[in-house]
């Protein structure tokens, strides 16, 4: 499980670093990243997401208890970063970038995960894993942005970005046709796999490209502070609610490793778009991914206690 683990990751780390290369040596114009960052927001990471969740096989799971368990311990951790937020002692954009790191995962690896644990099974649980949990972030996102970014917004512009978010609008189209029993077109299905799977390398080639190391030293309250919600109380939370709702198996392992997971590119996406502190979510994004190699496999081995 460990190697599983450290293999998932690698990539992840060393696309990061190919993006700080990239940036220092000056390989592309300085216009090219701003543009970049736009595309996956409005385009590849809806695409990956709605593609994820139309095609996903779902049969025979514990829908219910497995997708219960996901959105009940993410708002009760959502819950408890916002009482927080006035010890934090962070400015409005930061708490968002500390918020996401919190909840946000990353679902390239928790895929990879899954379906190298429990094969098919495995991925039909990451599926419903993503169901659950990227509308429920996304959502979350959007309303701590509106009240912390750096465009305060009313109660009409909150309403207005949660439905016209390309984000939340690819979720829950992606939900629409798992419910309503639609396929996609033999023709389009393969171009919006292929532009969901740009989003993932183009998106952690962003973070490192923002990644500003002057900086690292005001990173640290901010990045200790995320990855103890997310590898720490995230997943305690999850233990606790699966217990109540009688989660057990494949399902319990896969919702704990999703929970787990280190916070994904988009976060940074939606901190450069919605007014947060982009280059802070950059550097909780990769910091989170070094931890990941670190928490991950103990986290596992938890896991495997628990599903005995």
């Amino acid at each position: 499980m460990s190697a599983d683990v450290i293999l998932a990751l690698l990539p992840i780390v060393l696309l990061i670093t190919l993006g700080i290369a990239l940036r220092r040596v000056r390989f592309l114009a300085d216009g090219f990243w701003p543009q970049a960052e736009r595309l996956s927001y409005y385009v590849l990471v809806p695409c990956l997401f709605f593609h994820s969740l139309a095609t996903a096989k779902l049969d025979a799971l514990p829908a219910r208890e497995l997708v219960t368990t996901l959105i009940l311990s993410i708002l009760a951790v959502a819950a408890l970063v916002v009482a927080l937020r006035p010890v934090l002692r962070v400015d409005g954009p930061s708490f968002t970038s500390i918020f996401q790191g919190g909840i946000r995962f990353n679902n390239y690896v928790g895929v990879t995960l899954a379906a190298g644990l429990f094969g098919t099974q495995g991925l039909a649980l990451a599926a419903l894993c993503s169901a659950a949990i990227v509308p429920t972030v996304n959502i979350l996102c959007v309303l701590v942005f509106a009240r912390h970014g750096a465009a305060r917004l009313s109660g009409r512009g909150i309403a207005l970005q949660l439905v016209t978010n390309p984000l939340v609008l690819g979720s829950f189209a992606g939900i629409g046709f798992q419910l309503l029993g639609l396929t996609l077109p033999a023709g389009i299905e393969p171009a919006l796999r292929a532009l969901g799977a740009a989003s993932l390398p183009l998106g952690l080639l962003c973070v490192g490209a923002a990644l500003e190391f002057g900086s690292v030293r005001g990173w640290i309250a901010p990045v200790a502070t995320s990855s103890a919600i997310k590898f720490l109380v995230l997943p305690v939370v999850t233990v606790a609610v699966a217990w109540l709702m009688g989660l057990t198996g494949p399902a319990l392992v896969t919702a704990l490793l999703f929970q787990a997971l280190p916070t994904a590119s988009s976060a940074y996406i939606m901190a450069r778009q919605l007014g947060g502190d982009a280059p802070l979510m950059a550097g909780i994004t990769a910091m989170q991914t070094l931890f990941a190699l670190v928490a991950l496999p103990f986290v596992a081995a938890g896991i495997g206690i628990l599903a005995t």
